[in-house]
């Protein structure tokens, strides 16, 4: 029962943090007078992306190492085959062309490289955590420098809710920022604790737990942002929040924590099934994106996402009980 409360009360400071520091960010970057593209695509992603940071880190130094690579993956499946499949089979949604030139063929790259990283390493350790924070880094510098000379469009909310947020003053911007943050520390602790107690009750692996229940649950703050843009019709700009949240939870989320506790991989299953389904969605969203629909998520795409999912939930745990 304890456990229980733990889990769900992690949950909900999970989601209200997510919320606050989202709200605090953006606001705070249009004071700051940064782009609408690059807000969305760095500061709000980076947001969306706190509690798997938070939960990861917590993981790790914990020594539950398996519940970091999980909870990354597993958001990065949740975050395309359960979110995006569900708002493009409620809204459709629209990509837009940074998204194809920019950000997508990065996500898939940096994907790409956090395998290999893993296969050869058998983890992710300090040099390769500097390696991730760098590359960030980088990425970031390239959106800001791309969007002063394009002036592109923002990637997660529409002009009504930046023009609304713009209103915010300082001091508001920065307290949501802090509660966001206090909130999101304090539920991956109850998160992580509860999650870890549920497994050994019902004696489900780390692995399980990490890729199914903690991946959803830190996914929220995603969930909500995107489904937000896509009923103030800004399908488009929901896409481009979900890749980069995805591409932070790789290079930031993995990095930061290598940085502070080294990541060695112990259940071999999460590269030679988890990953590998990661992937392939990932390759799944790049046909759909650059070949099918014409710079659409259709509705029959997004059932096709939410089928995967279901179909990688009931797989895990009949592994799981096999």
């Amino acid at each position: 029962m304890t456990a229980t409360l733990f889990f769900l009360f992690g949950l909900v400071l999970l989601y209200l943090g997510g919320e606050a520091l989202v709200k605090g960010a953006v606001s705070l970057a249009l004071k700051l007078k940064i782009s609408t593209f690059v807000a969305g695509m760095t500061i709000v992603s980076f947001a969306t992306s706190a509690p798997e940071l938070l939960v990861s880190l917590g993981a790790a130094i914990k020594g539950h190492t398996d519940i970091t690579f999980g909870n990354v993956i597993g958001s990065n499946i949740a975050n395309i085959a359960l979110v995006l499949g569900l708002a493009a089979v409620l809204f459709r949604l629209n990509i837009n062309p940074q998204t194809k030139r920019i950000s997508f063929p990065f996500l898939f790259f940096s994907s790409l490289i956090f395998g290999l990283v893993v296969y050869f390493f058998n983890g992710i350790y300090f040099w390769v955590g500097v390696a991730f924070v760098i590359l960030l880094v980088f990425f970031i510098l390239y959106l800001i420098r791309q969007s002063r000379k394009e002036y592109l469009q923002t990637a997660i909310v529409d002009d009504e809710l930046f023009e609304k947020e713009s209103q915010t003053s300082l001091y508001k911007s920065v307290l949501y920022l802090v509660i966001g943050i206090v909130f999101l520390k304090y539920g991956a602790d109850y998160f992580v604790d509860g999650a870890i107690a549920l497994a050994e009750v019902f004696s489900v692996s780390n692995r399980v737990i990490a890729v199914t229940v903690i991946a959803i649950g830190t996914s929220i703050p995603e969930l909500a942002t995107t489904v937000i843009a896509a009923i103030k019709k800004e399908e488009s700009l929901a896409v481009g929040n979900l890749i980069g949240s995805n591409i932070f939870n790789i290079l930031a989320v993995l990095g930061l924590t290598a940085l502070i506790k080294d990541i060695p991989l112990v259940d071999v299953q999460l590269i030679r099934t988890d990953y590998l389904l990661m992937m392939g969605i990932t390759i799944f969203l790049g046909v759909f994106i650059y070949l099918f629909s014409k710079n659409k998520i259709s509705r029959k795409e997004g059932a096709f996402f939410l089928a995967v999912y279901i179909a990688y939930i009931i797989y895990t745990f009949s592994f799981r009980m096999a």
